[in-house]
């Protein structure tokens, strides 16, 4: 189950039922600081609509998305693939292949090695909780466990926080899941 979660979060991406996007798309700001959904398609290609019918698992989502190329990559390595695309509930706080970039030259190689396996493993589970939580309650917590073990911070204060990433787009549905969208990739405490 806590591998399971871990790839959750590496494979985000996919649809969303309050994506954050720009005036642009005609969403609009809610009472809790996230986006609210106008059904329109997204420049980043995942259709937005309510009542829609999640695509698949979360590892199909993230691989339809497109910008999680990385996170699906950090899954295979870890061997948690089959364990994402199971029942679950998971929730994923997933880092974009930007913010993969982001970390210091050499970091995803290194970790995709086989022999930082459980490294890697300890990182992609760190960005998953369980349960499918949504943006509307995880804006009323301060912290949660996650499958790694230790607990991540909240901070909804201004837009919402998860340690020192942003969420980047709220709720993106899939089969066994939600996938939150962040800007930077989570890092465990040192044990």
């Amino acid at each position: 189950m806590m591998l399971a979660l871990a790839l959750a979060i590496a494979c985000g991406g996919g649809e969303s039922e309050e994506p954050m996007a720009d005036e642009s798309t005609g969403d609009e700001m809610a009472d809790d600081g996230m986006m609210e959904d106008d059904g329109m398609m997204e420049d980043d290609g995942m259709m937005e609509d309510d009542g829609m019918e999640a695509a698949g698992d979360i590892v199909d989502v993230a691989v339809g998305a497109g910008s999680f190329e990385t996170l699906v990559a950090a899954v295979q390595a870890a061997g948690l693939v089959e364990t994402l695309k199971g029942p679950g509930p998971f929730t994923v706080f997933a880092p974009t292949d930007d913010a993969f970039a982001a970390l210091p030259e050499g970091t995803v190689d290194e970790l995709l090695k086989p022999e930082n396996r459980d490294q890697l493993v300890a990182i992609l589970t760190y960005h998953v909780v369980e349960g499918d939580v949504s943006s509307g309650q995880v804006v009323t917590m301060d912290s949660a466990t996650t499958v790694q073990g230790s607990a991540i911070t909240i901070d909804a204060s201004d837009g919402v926080m998860i340690n020192d990433a942003t969420v980047i787009q709220p709720d993106v549905a899939a089969s066994n899941g939600t996938i939150h969208v962040i800007d930077k990739v989570l890092m465990p405490p040192a044990e």
